[in-house]
Parts: structure tokens; C-alpha cells; sequence
């Protein structure tokens, strides 16, 4: 802990119908995101409450899952680079395994966070996607005395599988579920977006994307739009607001399609879009959990 220092580092990206998603690089989870939206952007998507949009989804999401727990570790220790997990070849051949049933791929079974997200901007064009969280609701359980300062629990994430890329090791970054989102075009700013929400949120930062850029939805109806959340398998957890003749559907494709009242676990999210010709900011916020927009 002594010989820690904070670290600027460069962020990576793919683009997608036009736009530039951005995330934080390994050993953060972002990666997910721009896999899947990878693997997504070969498909034309022009109807969200589809069968096969939402198959699709879910499909590319588990490999990228897949390919995260395997490789995804401290950016000094990957086996693989973002570089080449984010390719078009590699897009490309994963996007080739996505058939019209159900898969099983092999990752972890995906453990609850602890997070807070908050995005800003200002009439001067400055923008900012923040997150910040102590994992698993109070983190570590260990407070500095006189402090109030609780640890976190990131190291929770650690594989203990010698073998494995992301085990422990001495002054080594674990896997990290936290990521602020961002959207450019042409090189200037859209806006900063996020979904908090351990695993969720490469899942929530896909199906918001998606919202915007292939469905056309404001930034409030983006956020409230109806989630799904892959779990583990082919188990894929549904809002109870999802639509019944679709969960049915993906059923039949070998999806194990389980509906719940509890929206907690679906990613608390927020958004604010700049218009490039006007530079009017339109936020949206989650309906789901507490959240605001405030305007000063």
C-alpha cells in the first residue's frame, strides 16, 4: 500500500455505428463492452424488441464474458493484449461462433458490487465519467481507525489457480469491475455514460449503447428501457417489465429465461448527451434506484 501511486492511463475504444465508445483499459472490465459491441456492429439491428436482436446480445456478451475472465488481469501481466481482443479479425471470429441456439460458454459465475457513478458536464464543453466503488457493499470490512475510511475488497476478484492470468501475486491489479463510459463522434464529444453495477455493467454498457446508437432512444428512455442480465450458463435474469412473447421465444433457443420483481440488480445508470449543433446537454437517470439530474 505504501508504494502505490494513481495512474493515468490511455483509453481504448472501438467504433461502433459511426461513434467512438471509450473505456478504461485492463485490468478493468471495459473490454467487455467494446467485445461484444465488436462482435455486434457485423449485425443490421434495426429492431430492439426482437427475438434475434436480444439473442444476439446476450450470445456476444458471454463470449466477451469468456474471453474477460481468461485473459482480463493487470495490463503487465495479460498473456493477450486489448489490442488484439479488440480486433476486427478476432471480432470477426467470435462473431462466426453465434448461431440460433443457446451456447455455454466458460467463465465465472459473476459475484454483487458496491459502486457509485456520477457523470458531469459544463456549458465550456468539459465532461466527466466517474466512478467510484468499495465492492461488495462495504468492501474489505476494515475501517482505518480515526478515519472513517473503509478499504475496499477488489483483491476479492484475485484467481487463486496458479496457472490462471489473473492470479495473485505480489503487487499485481486484479480483474476490476468498475468503468465510467464515454461517446464521441468525429473526435468530439457526445458525452459521458454508466452503469454501476459489478458484472453488470459491461452488460448495461452494451444495452445503452445500443439504445442510443442502433434504436434511437432518448437518454431517460435508454436508462429505463427494459434490462437483461446474463448470470452464468445460459441463465439470463429479466426484468418483470421484459416482454413475455420474447423471454418465451429466447426460451425455445435454449436461453434459461428467469424473470424477477428486483430491479437492484440491473445496474444503476446515468447519461448526459451533448447535441454538437446546439450544445444543449440532455441527461437521463436511473428510475430503478435514487438518482437526480441537477442543473445549476
Amino acid at each position: 500500500m505504501a508504494a502505490y501511486k494513481p495512474e493515468w492511463v490511455q483509453p481504448i475504444k472501438v467504433n461502433y455505428r459511426g461513434y467512438d465508445v471509450w473505456e478504461i483499459p485492463p485490468n478493468g472490465q471495459g473490454i467487455v463492452a467494446l467485445m461484444a459491441l465488436n462482435m455486434l456492429k457485423g449485425y443490421e439491428l434495426k429492431e430492439k424488441e426482437s427475438v434475434d436482436t436480444y439473442h444476439k446480445q446476450i450470445e456476444a456478451m458471454k463470449l466477451a464474458f469468456a474471453d474477460a475472465k481468461k485473459y482480463v488481469t493487470d495490463p503487465e501481466k495479460m498473456t493477450v493484449s486489448s489490442e488484439q481482443l479488440l480486433s476486427e479479425e478476432y471480432a470477426e471470429a467470435r462473431r462466426s461462433l453465434i448461431g440460433d441456439s443457446a451456447r455455454l460458454p466458460e467463465p465465472g459465475t459473476p459475484p454483487k458490487g458496491g459502486t457509485v457513478y456520477l457523470a458531469a458536464a459544463d456549458g465550456e464543453g468539459n465532461m466527466i465519467s466517474f466512478i467510484q466503488s468499495n465492492y461488495m457493499g462495504f468492501g474489505s470490512g476494515i475501517v482505518i481507525p480515526g478515519t472513517g475510511i473503509g478499504l475496499q475488497n477488489r483483491g476479492a476478484d484475485f484467481s487463486l489457480d496458479p496457472s490462471h492470468d489473473n492470479r495473485l501475486d505480489p503487487g499485481k491489479k486484479t480483474y476490476h469491475t468498475i468503468i465510467p463510459g464515454f461517446l464521441t463522434k468525429d473526435n468530439e464529444a457526445v458525452g459521458p455514460f454508466g452503469v454501476m453495477g459489478g458484472y453488470m455493467q459491461p452488460q448495461g454498457h452494451v444495452q445503452v449503447i445500443m439504445n442510443t446508437l442502433d434504436f434511437n432512444l432518448n437518454p431517460q428512455s435508454a436508462l429505463d428501457s427494459p434490462r437483461w442480465q446474463w448470470m452464468e450458463g445460459n441463465k439470463v435474469v429479466v426484468e418483470n417489465t421484459f416482454p413475455a412473447h420474447i423471454a418465451q421465444a429466447l426460451s425455445r433457443k435454449g436461453h434459461d429465461i428467469q424473470f424477477t420483481l428486483d430491479g437492484g440488480g440491473f445496474g444503476r445508470g446515468q447519461i448526459i448527451w451533448r447535441d454538437p449543433v446546439t450544445g444543449v446537454l440532455s441527461g437521463g437517470t436511473e428510475s430503478r434506484t435514487d438518482g437526480a439530474i441537477a442543473v445549476w
